[in-house]
């Protein structure tokens, strides 16, 4: 047998021409070695299953790793998603629909002809049908089946799902530019899933279900404890939007990327787009309703990066004086500290995104003073020089004034202590992706909001695509540490996300990361944002309102200084 050369770590092995990688794990990774998942053969990354037929770098992916547990929790959603078949029977299907806590929301569907035309209808999920679900992916994962992957032409893709009734996918298919599909199949049960797959079922190992709502939660670790499943916190606020934003879906009949990919070419597309900002609008004009009836004095806005805060506030300022009341806009960054009373991380780096960095001493006494029809000076933070400056603005709220105060610890409630609850207002607002690529593939909130980023830092901070990549893990982790813990803290929440939004703005964003470098880091990232984007049929730009979230990032906007 001819051999070939691996080299890992600095030492080189030998192997068989033509054996896979896995053969090789299993050879030389004896300990724990399905904590692997995927590989970089020669830098480019591949699946455990492919075959060596060359001298090869080998890099194995843990699910440690982002990359690693993302195609993790993929697997685990297929074998999710072949147990109920199994269980349920082919007139069943599983929509996951979002994310919510550390696992997915998912709901049970019954199928049936009406007519000429194939119809759901949600079934309540019981907990013996969890069980029983439960019990077949044990089984699945004890046999340790191998999870195969074939390439069939995309008019091959369309047919099969269409024989298969399956017509979110078929019609996704119907719009991919791209010659060839990867299919994967657990024994008889065939599925597309965008991204790579574990080697087999008995990779599959941490995972639970459980009931919540009518439906129930596929519970998966995280790669900081891979081999652990988190207990599942209701979140009652964000998941009462996320309802919300389906039911506006459903109203637009656009709950997935073939289905808007439709609209576009049927140009239906204008007519959802006014709706979906009219919706939006709706909602905020609610909003201003709420402060002006509960007299409130200080509106607090946060959420996490590229949620479209500012857009968000000017347009809640306009309904505010619509309904006779006075906005002043306050942003929580001008009472920074001064820069040398900065606390330091872990690597001994200004820390910017802990309260601490927050006067709030200042703050604290500032709004007592307003509240109680005192007159203030306002700062504003100087970011070159590292302090406060105080340029003669002042202020004080007389009646029908309200404080319009945005920034990332607004929702946290060392900001306003001291402050009677009967004066804030409290707004959380994040772009929650309402569309999914098809019923088993979820498009993750934060890969639209890094891609908002993105176009937006490009075009205001010239920042190129590849700087914002490498940034991005260090504003997740201020978001999970600083932003989400407080979500539920808020009065209401607001969905900035836009059905239409990905159409435009892949138009800025594509070009963008084809610039990114292919021997850097952020290479990956960038190539698997493209793909993504390869789903969605471009949409014309200018009839986009002046006033909507999405010109924040796109440019063009009523409120752009």
């Amino acid at each position: 047998m001819e051999k070939i050369k691996v080299t890992m770590d600095g030492k080189v092995y030998e192997v068989d021409k033509f054996s896979a990688i896995t053969e090789f794990v299993h050879a030389h990774m004896q300990e724990n070695k399905q904590k692997y998942v995927l590989a970089f053969c020669n830098r480019k990354l591949c699946e455990l299953g492919k075959l060596l037929d060359r001298d090869v770098e080998l890099k194995l992916v843990e699910k440690t790793s982002v990359i690693g547990m993302d195609t993790y929790k993929r697997s685990l959603t297929f074998l999710m998603v072949k147990a109920f078949s199994d269980v349920m029977g082919s007139g069943y299907s599983v929509k996951v629909m979002y994310s919510l806590g550390k696992g997915y929301y998912c709901r049970l569907l019954k199928n049936f002809r009406e007519g000429d035309r194939m119809v759901s209808e949600e079934v309540p999920v019981t907990k013996d049908i969890l069980f029983r679900v439960k019990n077949r992916m044990n089984e699945l994962v004890r046999k340790d089946i191998a999870i195969i992957k074939e390439s069939v032409s995309t008019e091959e893709a369309v047919q099969r799902f269409a024989k298969q009734g399956r017509f979110d996918k078929e019609r996704l298919f119907r719009y991919r530019r791209v010659s060839k599909a990867n299919l994967y199949s657990i024994e008889d049960y065939e599925d597309y899933f965008y991204g790579y797959m574990v080697p087999s079922t008995g990779y599959i190992t941490c995972y639970d279900l459980v009931p919540y709502d009518t439906g129930f939660m596929l519970m998966a670790p995280t790669r900081e404890e891979p081999e652990i499943i988190p207990e599942f916190e209701p979140r009652e606020k964000l998941f009462s939007v996320l309802k919300t934003s389906d039911e506006w879906s459903q109203t637009l009949d656009v709950s997935n990327v073939g289905q808007l990919n439709e609209c576009i070419t049927k140009g239906d597309i204008r007519e959802l787009m006014l709706v979906h900002e009219a919706l939006q609008e709706k909602q905020i004009a609610q909003i201003a309703d709420m402060i002006r009836a509960g007299e409130k004095k200080i509106v607090l806005i946060a959420g996490p990066s590229s949620s479209g805060k500012t857009t968000f506030s000017h347009r809640l300022s306009v309904q505010l004086r619509a309904h006779g009341l006075r906005p002043y806009p306050l942003a929580l960054d001008n009472y920074f500290v001064d820069r040398e009373h900065t606390p330091k991380d872990e690597n001994g780096n200004y820390d910017f995104e802990c309260i601490e960095a927050v006067d709030l001493d200042l703050f604290h006494s500032d709004m007592k003073k307003l509240l109680a029809g005192e007159e203030i000076s306002i700062p504003t933070f100087n970011f070159k020089q590292g302090r406060k400056e105080y340029k003669g603005k002042k202020l004080k709220l007389n009646a029908g004034d309200v404080l319009v105060a945005e920034g990332i610890h607004a929702l946290n409630p060392l900001m306003t202590e001291g402050l009677s609850d009967d004066s804030k207002f409290k707004i959380y607002i994040s772009a929650l992706t309402q569309i999914n690529i098809d019923d088993h593939n979820r498009i993750p909130t934060t890969d639209g909001r890094l891609i908002r980023r993105i176009v937006r830092d490009a075009r205001t901070r010239g920042n190129d695509a590849r700087e914002t990549i490498a940034m991005w893990p260090s504003v997740r982790r201020g978001e999970e540490k600083y932003i989400f813990p407080y979500q539920e803290e808020a009065d209401v929440m607001f969905n900035s996300a836009l059905i239409y939004e990905l159409s435009v703005i892949k138009q800025y964003a594509e070009p963008l990361l084809f610039s990114v470098p292919k021997d850097c880091d952020e290479y990956y990232e960038a190539k698997r944002l493209l793909k993504f984007l390869d789903y969605f049929l471009g949409m014309e730009v200018t009839n986009i309102p002046t006033n909507s979230i999405l010109r924040e990032f796109v440019g063009g906007g009523c409120f752009d200084v």
